[in-house]
């Protein structure tokens, strides 16, 4: 699952308390951003490695973070990385997006930051 010399997080699942735990990590993805579902779906624990400088979050199959529910938009969230750090962008959606239960329209995410979709809560990890 990762590279077991390195030690070295690849992913982070949900721990028995909650809590998020880190899983090895292959030399490929070691200093990106990840967005994992912390509850929401029957998901929780399921990853999202960012790699892509634009990254589109909604009910959109060929969306790059897919959140299959009616809470969430087809085209709800985007998130951009800019001058190295990464920002959502809601995108007009109905029930909005929220960071640390805060309703925003764009917001700087940092590492630890909770982001709400429709039913979905995900932390934004940043290595």
């Amino acid at each position: 699952m990762g590279d077991e010399q390195s030690g070295k997080p690849s992913g982070w699942r949900v721990g028995e308390t909650g809590e998020l735990q880190a899983v090895e990590l292959d030399d490929a993805s070691q200093d990106g951003a990840v967005l994992v579902i912390r509850s929401g779906g029957g998901r929780a624990g399921e990853s999202f490695l960012l790699e892509d400088a634009r990254v589109t979050i909604g009910r959109r199959p060929e969306s790059g973070v897919f959140l299959d529910d009616i809470t969430v938009s087809r085209d709800h969230a985007v998130l951009v990385q800019r001058a190295g750090e990464w920002w959502v962008d809601d995108c007009g959606s109905l029930n909005g997006s929220y960071i640390n239960r805060e309703r925003i329209d764009s917001r700087q995410l940092s590492d630890g930051d909770e982001l709400q979709i429709g039913k979905y809560r995900l932390a934004f990890l940043h290595r």
